[in-house]
């Protein structure tokens, strides 16, 4: 039988795309806010026998989580046979070990919250830093999608002699899988975040050559400040108009004044909508679901 695709709020026109991807179906539901807060949920397709695919990407989650499992529990109860989660954006990887006494580690109780809702969960690009695979957290089998090579293939098309930064030495890896992805060179500055919007940057190991296109590369933006450090360093350097691109936008709404004043364009892929989400990778994502056994 056809996976039937579902959509949470905002999330309807990607959910449309990889249903047409995969031959699927998109299911018709309601979902609605009562005026207590409180969440509705009306599934008006017979999911019974299907492989049932949520799809939502998880930035700002803590509206989003209990909508999402009410979804997924009420498709389990009218007889889908599986229960799968599309979430382009991964939230709560940022708090994955105890900094300091009494804190939750929040990255392992939404992985297990998560792992009781679902049977398997596709993504791209989840913020790992001290885990080296979602397999440590999760209990459900993870698909994990790697945007690099679109985002080479956008810088490719669009910026003319780029020159790739990445913002820590952590990033080097991947800045270099990107660059030659696009054949560019590719430099590394070192940071040092002191806080949630406070960070350090050293760029005295950055070159950057003459005449290029400077091309911070990050995998998430929120408060801007790596960007706004990263900027004022490479400005240093050079006056040519540079480009910061991030896999998942979630910046601050007064970024973008802030940029400006540095002379930066904000490009983002579309895991999270916005205005800067230029890079499409609902063909990655459809590209990972074909590879499921989504029947």
């Amino acid at each position: 039988m056809k996976p039937l695709f579902l959509a949470l709020p905002g999330n309807e026109k990607a959910a449309g795309r990889l249903a047409m991807a995969v031959g699927g179906d998109v299911c018709a539901s309601e979902l609605r806010t009562f005026p207590d807060g409180e969440s509705y949920i009306r599934i008006k397709d017979d999911p019974a026998g299907r492989m049932a695919v949520l799809v939502c990407s998880l930035a700002h989650p803590n509206a989003k989580f209990l909508p999402l499992v009410f979804a997924a529990d009420t498709l389990r109860e009218l007889g889908a046979h599986k229960v799968g989660l599309v979430a382009p954006y991964l939230a709560y990887m940022r708090q994955d070990c105890r900094f300091h006494p009494g804190e939750a580690v929040t990255s392992k109780s939404f992985a297990g919250l998560i792992s009781r809702s679902f049977d398997w969960l596709l993504t791209i690009d989840p913020h790992l830093h001290r885990y080296t695979s979602l397999d440590q957290i999760y209990s459900i089998p993870c698909h994990v999608l790697h945007a690099g090579p679109v985002v080479a293939g956008w810088i490719e098309r669009h910026v003319e002699r780029p020159f790739l930064i990445g913002p820590d030495g952590e990033s080097r890896q991947w800045v270099a899988a990107v660059a030659a992805g696009c054949g560019a060179g590719y430099g590394v500055l070192q940071k040092n975040r002191l806080g949630d919007r406070a960070v350090a940057i050293d760029a005295s190991g950055l070159r950057i050559p003459p005449d290029v296109t400077p091309v911070l590369l990050d995998d998430i933006v929120s408060s801007g400040t790596t960007v706004l450090q990263a900027m004022a360093e490479i400005r240093r350097q050079t006056s040519v108009p540079a480009v910061a691109i991030a896999i998942h936008g979630l910046a601050d709404p007064d970024l973008d004044t802030r940029l400006a004043k540095t002379g930066t364009r904000l490009v983002t892929t579309n895991s999270i909508a916005g205005t800067h989400a230029e890079i499409d990778i609902v063909p990655l994502l459809a590209s990972g679901l074909s590879e499921l056994a989504l029947t």
